[in-house]
């Protein structure tokens, strides 16, 4: 931590506290305490990603926990999607060392704004819980879905929370806040497995980590609290302001590309 400056310092502790606030509602926090480390003088990207994740691990167990108390997750169908989504995030990380991130902003753009359509024109989805399969159907679409995310959240990243929510939603058929719950614990295994890549590499900043870190989990216990007593039509709110955000980001990241 030396020679990072206090505002730095206070500016990351802001960023981490915003950031565990909107990943423990709906997913989707990296959009703010990832430009916020690459902000600290001489963080090369690869460190920023690898110490957000760092960040994100402490955030994400806090709400993950938080939720569980108090929703009661389904671990059935919560605990296998995670072990998928955090094998294929380390699978995701791998390929990411290969392809450029470019290449796939588009797609993710153009299913983002699907994922925004959908949401406001089923007004009614996700309030409440309707199980759209049982038995072994429903287990394995939900590790499907584990699998294809966390891929992505190796690969990629920005969103991953989103993501899960709305195909928890919607390909399953489980309220905003069922989603949300399950969601955060598919995503604390995504970021461990890509935290697992990153880490013997040296790219974490440990010191800067651990800030972030107790940052995350102050507002990812907030953040769960307030999800949990507002309820799921609090979630689909924050969840349509954060997919917006989303599709403004990487729409402004996809012209950037094309125009260099």
């Amino acid at each position: 931590m030396e020679g990072v400056a206090l505002s730095t310092i206070l500016l990351v502790i802001v960023a981490g506290l915003l950031a565990g606030w909107v990943d423990a509602v709906v997913g989707g926090g990296g959009l703010i305490q990832l430009p916020a480390l690459l902000l600290v003088p001489g963080i090369s990207p690869v460190q920023a990603l690898a110490t957000n994740k760092m960040g994100s691990v402490f955030g994400t167990a806090t709400s993950a926990v938080t939720y569980s108390r108090r929703v009661h997750p389904d671990l059935r169908t919560a605990i296998p999607m995670a072990v998928a989504a955090g094998l294929a995030a380390v699978g995701g990380a791998g390929v990411a060392t290969l392809l450029p991130a470019s290449v796939f902003k588009p797609i993710i753009l153009a299913a983002l704004i699907v994922v925004l359509s959908f949401t406001l024109a089923k007004r009614q989805a996700g309030l409440a819980t309707a199980l759209r399969f049982s038995g072994r159907r429903h287990y394995g679409t939900a590790v499907l879905i584990g699998v294809g995310i966390g891929f992505y959240d190796g690969l990629i990243g920005p969103g991953t929370g989103s993501f899960l929510v709305i195909a928890l939603v919607s390909a399953l058929g489980y309220s905003f806040l069922d989603g949300s719950a399950k969601a955060k614990i598919v995503n604390l295994a995504t970021n461990i497995g890509a935290l697992a890549l990153f880490a013997p590499t040296g790219h974490v900043l440990w010191g800067l980590g651990l800030i972030l870190g107790a940052s995350n989990m102050a507002g990812g216990y907030l953040g769960s609290r307030m999800a949990v007593s507002k309820g799921s039509g609090f979630v689909r709110v924050v969840f349509v302001v954060v997919v917006v955000a989303l599709i403004l980001k990487l729409g402004f990241d996809v012209v950037q590309d094309w125009t260099r």
